[in-house]
């Protein structure tokens, strides 16, 4: 027998780039470097979304073919801004223009041990400015005018308090019914 959870998902954006509150860069012995990934590859992105979803229950592209991953991250207006502490993957942001004008950040987050550092403001900062001047990377899209996201009651506690923290309002919320699945992880016993 399957049971459900009430999960909440709340919809922000920010609908100029003066909405941006940028996070203060973290300090104390991080070397902290963001960088694009400019070269599409499934299997990195793959790495990253298992790395920094496995425990808040990333779920819908687990199922994804190498394909599938390839012709997402090779379509215009695309990108992957990876946060490295002295050269270790510590999380990442993935940005995906649309039509009219917007920019979802579709995913975003750390990997649990880096959690708690300061490097989760300072990342949805740096990848949040980059959704803002998107258009200047890829000239065939349309000049931002709106980003956006949603989180939800699954991922980590901090997460709708950042995005608010970093000027994101509040547009919709909801609650549904989901079922209630176990966190894959990236394997057993990760993050302990």
């Amino acid at each position: 027998m399957s049971t459900t959870i009430a999960v909440t998902t709340w919809s922000l954006e920010q609908t100029s780039p003066s909405d941006l509150s940028p996070a203060h860069i973290p300090d104390s012995g991080s070397d902290i470097r963001i960088v694009r990934a400019e070269v599409p590859s499934p299997e990195f992105s793959r790495f990253l979304y298992t790395a920094v979803g496995g425990d808040v229950t990333w779920t819908d592209r687990l199922g994804w073919t190498y394909a599938r991953w390839r012709e997402f991250l090779e379509r215009p207006g695309v990108e992957t801004w990876v946060a490295y502490d002295r050269g270790t993957p510590a999380g990442y942001i993935e940005l995906e223009a649309q039509p009219e004008g917007a920019v979802e950040i579709t995913y975003f987050g750390l990997v649990a041990a880096f959690r708690g550092r300061r490097i989760g403001g300072h990342l949805l900062s740096y990848g949040t400015a980059h959704a803002w001047d998107l258009a200047e990377r890829w000239p065939e899209r349309e000049p931002t005018r709106r980003v956006w996201l949603h989180t939800c009651s699954k991922d980590g506690p901090h997460a709708l308090g950042n995005y608010r923290r970093r000027g994101f309002r509040l547009f919709d919320t909801r609650t549904e019914d989901e079922p209630d699945v176990p966190a894959p992880g990236p394997w057993p016993g990760a993050g302990v």
